[in-house]
């Protein structure tokens, strides 16, 4: 099984920029859609971004588009979520998690099998 650490959080004012990391070990990450979800306190997880095995297919939720780009570097077993004009509203804990369906990129939490702990984004207004 695949093992995911999440880093690049932090503290950052409205309109600035952030780069999340997810490293990945224990098994290759071509072999898995990666997906980012977010959750703010008080309120249910989300998809944010997804990506195929070979990078060629993505999603973005709408609350994202334009702002977030999601790729890979299967080389070094990282996915990366570039975050651009950050919003208060983009203030959550964010995961990323691995999926082996072997299906297109899913927005469902419920089709990822592995997750990190996750990283604390907190955007100041």
């Amino acid at each position: 099984q695949v093992q995911l650490v999440e880093s690049g959080g932090g503290l950052v004012q409205a309109g600035d920029s952030l780069r999340l990391s997810c490293a990945a070990s224990g098994r290759p990450l071509t072999y898995y859609s990666i997906g980012w979800f977010r959750q703010a306190p008080g309120k249910e997880r989300e998809f944010v971004s997804a990506i195929s095995p070979g990078g060629g297919r993505t999603i973005d939720a709408d609350s994202v588009k334009g702002r977030f780009t999601i790729s890979r570097d299967n080389a070094k077993n990282t996915v990366y979520l570039q975050m651009n004009s950050l919003k208060p509203e983009d203030t959550a804990v964010y995961y990323c998690a691995a999926d082996s369906g072997w299906r297109n990129p899913s927005t469902k939490a419920n089709d990822y099998k592995f997750w990190g702990q996750g990283t604390q984004v907190t955007v100041s207004s």
